[in-house]
Parts: structure tokens; sequence; C-alpha cells
């Protein structure tokens, strides 16, 4: 199989930056497939790039070696890393990015080497790109740095139990729907209190009428509020780190 290489940045694609990392690791695997994931991650967002490599680093075959360069502190004693986990790698910032693949069972990361010649402002082109295609043709990741042993990790906050019985966390994240996901998980369904509204949680976006604001469980387990053909986030005026209730359903 052709060596898989995914890519996952804030770079957009106007300004040749995305190009540039291709072309690096073309340049030494020229028989890769590189897989671009996304480039329109919100600039800067570290937290919306971990949530984003949690979704997918696994779905992609053994083997797979995924870029991530979400990285405000590039070019500063933060380290760049590569990781071994579940048989696959990521290679970007250690600043919480590939927190996901760090949480696994087994997974070891090494701090990369910085070349002199490395620009201080595009690690993604001057130390991850290159990383990466050594990876995808069978380097060992001890071959490219010393192990690191404390990366930096970041996880999804954790609901609690309020005194009467609900569930109180947060909005985690808005997607690019509109959708105001959380980080509360409802098994047995219920009802979700936010922006002082009170909502029933469905089982999918057609059980409401059009415009109706409801919740439902999305794809990867967490509680998300969303508006029937619109924008919850919109309509209620939250953000990320709003507070949200979950009540157990009425008997």
């Amino acid at each position: 199989m052709r060596p898989i290489i995914t890519l996952l940045t804030d770079f957009g694609t106007a300004d040749g930056y995305v190009a540039e990392m291709k072309g690096v690791i073309f340049s030494a695997v020229p028989e890769a497939t590189v897989v671009d994931l996304s480039h329109d991650l919100p600039a800067q967002d570290i937290e919306c790039a971990r949530l984003a490599v949690a979704r997918y680093w696994r779905r992609f075959p053994a083997g797979t070696v995924h870029v991530v360069v979400v990285d405000p502190g590039v070019g500063s004693s933060r380290a760049p890393l590569a990781v071994s986990s579940d048989d696959r790698f990521l290679v970007g910032p250690d600043n919480g990015v590939l927190s996901p693949s760090l949480l696994a069972a087994g997974s070891r990361a090494v701090a990369l080497p910085v070349p002199n010649s490395a620009a201080p402002t595009f690690h993604g082109r001057d130390v991850f790109a290159p990383a990466a295609a050594h990876l995808s043709v069978g380097m060992p990741l001890d071959a490219l740095g010393g192990t690191l042993a404390e990366p930096v990790v970041r996880r999804t906050p954790e609901a609690h139990r309020a005194p009467d019985g609900s569930i109180v966390g947060e909005v985690i994240a808005i997607d690019r729907f509109g959708n105001a996901v959380t980080n509360l998980i409802a098994p047995r369904g219920g009802r979700v209190e936010i922006a002082g509204r009170t909502v029933p949680i469905v089982r999918t976006y057609s059980d409401v009428p059009t415009g109706e604001v409801t919740a439902l469980v999305g794809s990867i387990g967490f509680v998300e509020v969303a508006q029937r053909d619109g924008r919850a986030a919109d309509a209620l005026g939250v953000r990320r780190g709003a507070p949200v209730v979950l009540r157990a359903p009425r008997a």
C-alpha cells in the first residue's frame, strides 16, 4: 500500500503554505498519498484542532502518518513532536493538538530536532513535513529524536453531578453547522438547559420542525444542541464554554 500522510492545518489554501509542505513530502516520497483533511481550522485554535484529531486519527489505516499544524508557539521553546500510537504516527507541535493519541495506551513520543536551516516561523515545512515523510517509509520513531517523557496533554473538561441530580457541563465546540457540541453524555435521553432554554433530546434533526432548537447525541457520543435548518449557537447566542445542564427524562 502506498504511504498515507494526512494534513490538518489552520493555513488556508490561498498563500501557498500547504503547497510548500506537500512539495517537501513529495520530493522525499513521490509515491505518497497525501490527504488534505482540512486547512480551514480557526487560526491558532489548539482546542479545535485537538477535537478534530480525536475524530479521525484512528479511522485511517495502520501506518498512516497524521501531520497537525496549529502552532501559535512556533519557533518558541515548545517542542516539535512525533508520536507513535495504535500503529499510527502523528507529527505536530507539543501544545496539546496530539493529545488524543497521547492518551491511548502504549503511546510514545519523541522530540524532533530543529535544523539550523529551519525557518522559525514555519516548522510545518521544515520540521514536521520531513519527519512525516521519514515515518511514512518506515523510519523508526527513535531515529527521529529523543524520548519526551511528559508531552503536553489537553483533555475535554468532565461534566459533574449537581446536588439536585442534574449533570452540569459546558459547550466544548461550535461546529460549522452552528451546533453547540457539549461534554454531556445522555444514553437515556432527557432534556438540556442552555441559555435560558430547555430543549428535549431527540434522535435526529428531522424529529423536530424547521427552526426548532433541540438536542441530540452526535456521532462522537456527546450531546449537541442544534437548530433544524439553522444555527443553534447563533440562535441562542452561545459560544465555547457556555454552561449546559442535563436533566433526566420526565417520568
